[in-house]
């Protein structure tokens, strides 16, 4: 058998792999989910990316919230957002009982790497952060686990260096660009050594979260927080405390698993398409789509967020509208 041959054989392996080990999520069930985020660092949006994801707290077993800076983000600002979750949290309670305790996001919260990974593969030693992502993808649980990186991915690389098999069990949306500037080598090194990670990597298409789409009206950056954030309760306050307009950077994460089929990365969901540019040898690894018909500001892929700007703000809105009042016959 020749090299292509054998590898094209090896691929289809991983495939089946695949398909065996992550059931397809079914209507009704709770997304396991990771956050790994550089909250706290030189950018302010990872807070409101937060704030925003705790309003639907309700969707998620969220199984771990992890400060991966590298730089000045540590997860006591992590604990920051739970506090004012925990102050709005009987409000949340009445909309829906799966809003989980504050005590309950507070012990998944853990520390991650707080420093760049030196050489081209990661240290023996892994962080608290990584070994959480290690020990959360190997419970028995038939849905796959997706890790949202906002910040650097180094706790993700330490995982996978540590505890290869755990592959079949993660689904990683990462947010590149400047937070992959602070880390390449991990970046790198899963990129490199890693073909058959199941990866969104998000480069521009997350731009389209704060540029472009509906910006007039309420709907603009501003106007939107003015209107619908500002003075909604403990989180709505935290949000403005820290960046008065939306960038939310790292929300089209979330948004992806809110609206649209988690499974097929390449149609349509309110965090993005994207397309696979090399099937054969990565074919779970997904990538901004260079259309131009899809590039907002020379951001490619970004319209294929803003287009849903409308239907994602309202809901967003309808979820900070829960932090002011119970809900009616509670």
């Amino acid at each position: 058998m020749s090299l292509p041959s054998y590898r094209a054989v090896l691929l289809l392996v991983l495939v089946v792999c695949m398909m065996v080990f992550v059931v397809p999520m079914k209507a009704g069930d709770k997304v396991r989910v990771i956050v790994s985020t550089d909250i706290g660092g030189g950018d302010p949006d990872d807070f409101q990316s937060m704030v925003h994801y705790l309003v639907y707290a309700d969707l998620f077993d969220t199984e771990g919230l992890i400060s991966s800076p590298p730089q000045a983000g540590r997860a006591r600002h992590i604990r920051e957002c739970i506090d004012a979750y925990e102050k709005d949290y009987d409000n949340l309670s009445t909309w829906s009982p799966g809003y989980p305790l504050s005590d309950a996001l507070s012990e998944v919260v853990r520390q991650g790497a707080i420093y760049a990974q030196l050489s081209s593969e990661p240290d023996t030693q892994v962080s608290e952060g990584a070994k959480l992502i290690i020990e959360r993808a190997q419970v028995k649980d038939p849905r796959p686990l997706y890790v949202l990186v906002w910040g650097s991915i180094t706790d993700v690389a330490q995982a996978v260096y540590k505890a290869p098999s755990i592959k079949e069990k993660l689904r990683i949306y990462s947010i590149g660009s400047w937070n992959t500037q602070n880390d390449p080598k991990a970046r790198d090194y899963l990129f490199n050594h890693h073909p058959d990670l199941w990866w969104i990597e998000n480069d521009t298409t997350f731009r389209g979260m704060y540029m472009g789409g509906l910006q007039t009206g309420d709907f603009g950056n501003r106007n939107f927080v003015d209107s619908h954030v500002k003075g909604h309760g403990h989180l709505g306050t935290l949000f403005v405390q820290k960046k008065a307009d939306i960038k939310m950077g790292d929300t089209p994460s979330v948004l992806y698993l809110l609206q649209g089929d988690p499974d097929t990365p390449e149609t349509a969901h309110w965090g993005g398409a994207f397309i696979r540019p090399d099937p054969e040898g990565r074919p779970f690894y997904w990538h901004d789509n260079p259309d131009k018909a899809l590039n907002d500001q020379h951001k490619n892929g970004a319209k294929t967020v803003n287009r849903w700007r409308e239907a994602y703000l309202m809901d967003w809105k309808d979820r900070m509208d829960r932090v002011l009042s119970q809900k009616m016959g509670n």
